[in-house]
């Protein structure tokens, strides 16, 4: 095992530099070049306690706190490996990580902040982390100064193979049905030309008339029952993933974040509209 090391300098403060770097939203955001759907659960990155990180699919590495000094210091110690969902910490496999450390190092300058990191890594990921560190802190200095927008994740797993989900979807019909956050709104008209090029237009309306506005966009790359690639009209980026697994299917959509509001009251909105979809998706079975 050897280590390497990363330097960065980002125009803001320790304080934002730091909440870029912990905060869940820009978490998933910043390592999202290690793998699309990187999240991680943690116990608000106490000293001391376990924390997974993952890929989105159950695998990634199982870790602890190693210290923690707000705005100045974050330090991991890896114990072993997360693979389909289960923790590993003794097995051949993990040995080669068991112990390796993974350390952040904050230093303020003229206003700016210097981040180092280092961290241990095998030689046969080395060159993977050579080339992806550099992405993915390009990422975390766009959220810290303002120039990369947060991605939210939402999800949902639905009782219906995936051929129904993707119609329920994706068909105009069905999309004024369920595309409402709450029962005092409603979809009264939609459009949807799926294909690349193709456009889309949903109207969101309160039923009482007193709002309504278009929800609409471009599409960027479709492929039928796995993914929709998007441009929303104001220019941020929509994916939704359908991943099938028998007769049922799990719907992921992450979407970059806008700015008029909380990015929790942002995932919760988009949330109750993918359960509302789930809800109307499975009462047609």
């Amino acid at each position: 095992m050897q280590k390497i090391n990363f330097s960065t300098r980002i125009n803001a403060p320790k304080e934002k530099v730091w909440n870029s770097l912990w905060e869940m939203f820009h978490y998933n955001t910043w390592t999202s070049p290690f793998a699309e759907g990187s999240t991680v659960q943690t116990d608000n990155w106490n000293e001391g306690s376990k924390v997974l990180f993952l890929d989105g699919n159950g695998n990634g590495m199982v870790s602890m706190v190693a210290s923690n000094r707000p705005n100045e210091f974050m330090s991991f110690k890896h114990l072993g490996i997360v693979k389909d969902g289960m923790e590993d910490t003794s097995s051949k496999e993990v040995k080669p990580w068991t112990g390796a450390m993974e350390n952040y190092t904050l230093n303020g300058e003229n206003g700016g902040t210097i981040l180092n990191i280092e961290t241990d890594i095998t030689d046969d990921f080395k060159e993977y982390m050579m080339k992806t560190w550099p992405v993915a802190l390009e990422k975390l200095k766009g959220l810290a100064e303002g120039t990369v927008k947060p991605v939210i994740t939402i999800s949902a797993q639905i009782n219906a193979p995936v051929a129904k989900v993707w119609e329920t979807w994706t068909n105009p019909e069905h999309v004024m049905q369920w595309n409402n956050a709450s029962d005092d709104w409603h979809c009264p008209k939609a459009s949807n030309d799926l294909q690349h090029g193709g456009k889309f237009s949903f109207t969101m309306a309160a039923k009482d008339g007193s709002f309504s506005f278009d929800f609409n966009g471009d599409y960027n790359e479709v492929k039928e029952n796995e993914f929709i690639y998007a441009t929303m009209g104001d220019g941020r980026m929509w994916k939704t993933y359908f991943k099938a697994d028998g007769n049922k299917t799990t719907v992921t959509e992450r979407f970059e974040a806008e700015t008029m509001n909380s990015l929790e009251m942002q995932q919760a909105g988009w949330q109750a509209i993918l359960n509302n979809f789930k809800k109307y998706a499975e009462s047609l079975n």
